[in-house]
């Protein structure tokens, strides 16, 4: 069951049905809660038919990252390279804050005309089952499902904190859609690509992560109990703007769009 998060109706859970999106905010106003309900999992044809539709056209899509975001830094060997480092011996986490990250079709706020502000394209892991200690045996049962993110970036406030340089506000996106585990055979074999204005700027395989989806879900669940909703941002692959002479940074009408197979596409404006 494909879910989004819907800024129209109820602005909870929409869950797609064909050409039309059903508002399921009476049973879920989050991807947390409808991960934890079994009344959203278990509907049928005739509890469908009984929610609001909504036009796939008429859709404004929320964020689905409303709970905690977890991101992994210089996770392909290629980026790590363009930004000057060997891979990390150890995974590197970092956090971004729901405030700083806005739905599909929603516009990103550019930082100001004087920073850097950069993209990154990711595969996001949506946790589903909590759970502390995890091995990377048994992690991927605890995936509920995958989304796409765009990790934007203010590379100049980054050089020195980097907190800051991956929290302003309205600088990254979250969605459109939740995809079910069961629908993606193998989450280490699908193509991303985010394109600039329909120019290809990133290319790459989801199988060239330097730390599986595995050994992130092992990492995080030693430090905290892991819970559904979470999501996890892989990291993102080569040819990031701060990897290109010139750097080619996002500018105020700039269209982003990450696509990844089996997955969909994640498309946003600079404003």
């Amino acid at each position: 069951m494909r879910l989004c998060q819907l800024a129209v109706g109820s602005k909870g859970v929409g869950v797609q049905d064909g050409e039309v999106v059903r508002d399921a905010g009476a049973l879920a106003m989050n991807l947390a809660a409808a991960l934890t309900r079994p009344t959203l999992s278990a509907l049928n044809r005739r509890d469908l038919d009984a929610l609001p539709a909504i036009a796939l056209a008429d859709v404004r899509y929320g964020s689905l990252a409303v709970g905690r975001i977890f991101c992994v830094g210089k996770n392909y060997r290629a980026h790590a390279a363009e930004m000057g480092g060997a891979p990390p011996a150890n995974i590197n986490i970092f956090t971004r804050y729901p405030e700083s990250v806005v739905g599909h079709d929603a516009p990103l706020a550019h930082p100001g005309d004087s920073h850097q502000y950069d993209y990154e394209g990711e595969l996001a892991v949506v946790i589903g089952r909590s759970g502390r200690a995890i091995s990377t045996a048994d992690a991927l049962a605890h995936v509920a499902g995958y989304t796409l993110f765009m990790d934007g970036s203010v590379r100049d406030y980054q050089k020195h904190s980097f907190f800051a340089g991956k929290n302003f506000s309205n600088s990254g996106a979250c969605g459109p859609w939740f995809v079910p585990a069961s629908d993606v055979r193998d989450p280490h074999a699908l193509q991303l690509t985010t394109r600039i204005n329909h120019e290809v700027r990133q290319s790459a395989s989801t199988g060239e992560m330097v730390f599986t989806i595995a050994d992130i879900i092992a990492y995080l669940s030693q430090v905290l109990i892991l819970v559904p909703g979470d999501i996890i941002a892989t990291g993102t692959p080569e040819g990031v703007a701060a990897g290109r002479t010139p750097s080619p940074w996002l500018q105020v009408g700039d269209q982003i769009e990450v696509t990844i197979s089996s997955i969909g596409t994640l498309t946003n404006r600079v404003s």
